[in-house]
């Protein structure tokens, strides 16, 4: 009773980890970028001022522009349903936002790219990792293989802990190598009043929830194994 108990809180936590991890990997929300300033010195542009909104995942950066709003960091001008009908995409693992390569040192941009490249890396390998462990738990569940789940549970956590390198290295990427605040006082050359707005989108609040389901996961998934193993001796 207890091991079918395990099984099933393992099955779903497992479950539950993946979803969050896929949907974290696929969507293109782990930052949001609201751009405000106005540019033009053309006098028919001295009445409204428009903003720029620039979200990117693991594969797209996007960019569309709006009226500037009362808030102009929420969230909820990058839902689907506020954002314009068109907007430019491109790869963002080639450009991610802030795009400098023109406008900065050529070093500090070949830097960023290469650790967006080791961050790049962690993600396809946890990404990799994950559907492993869900297979090894499939396979283990008809043959109730203590081995299996041993397997499938230790690649659960290995998961976990990919996933916490790759939400660590995104908050290093954002703070420190993004160098955003360089981006700001270049573009305030030509625009005195620019002010850029940047905060985490929930496709990167979904990565450290589905950490905490899959190392929750794997640890089940170990006791079950191990549980497995002391009765068949």
């Amino acid at each position: 009773m207890k091991l079918s108990v395990g099984i099933f809180f393992g099955g779903f936590f497992a479950a539950v980890g993946v979803l969050l991890f896929l949907v974290a990997f696929g969507t293109d929300y782990w930052l949001l970028a609201t751009e405000i300033g106005r540019c033009s010195k053309a006098p028919e542009d001295a009445g409204g001022e428009k903003a720029t909104f620039h979200h990117e995942g693991f594969f797209w950066r996007c960019w569309f522009s709006g009226n500037v709003g009362d808030n102009n960091a929420s969230m909820w001008n990058f839902w689907y349903t506020n954002q314009s009908p068109s907007k430019n995409c491109t790869h963002a693992y080639l450009s991610p936002f802030p795009l400098i390569r023109d406008e900065h040192n050529s070093t500090s941009y070949d830097s960023a790219i290469i650790y967006r490249g080791f961050w790049t890396v962690l993600m396809l390998l946890g990404v990799l990792t994950i559907v492993m462990a869900s297979f090894f738990i499939i396979c283990a569940a008809p043959f109730a293989s203590h081995i299996l789940y041993k397997a499938g549970g230790g690649f659960f956590i290995i998961a976990g802990v990919l996933f916490s390198l790759v939400v660590m290295m995104y908050v290093i990427w954002v703070q420190v190598m993004a160098d955003l605040e360089n981006y700001t006082n270049m573009k305030k050359m030509d625009c005195p009043d620019f002010a850029v707005y940047v905060r985490y989108g929930w496709s990167f609040m979904l990565a450290p929830i589905g950490v905490f389901f899959a190392l929750l996961a794997g640890l089940l998934f170990l006791l079950v194994g191990r549980a497995i193993y002391l009765h068949s001796e």
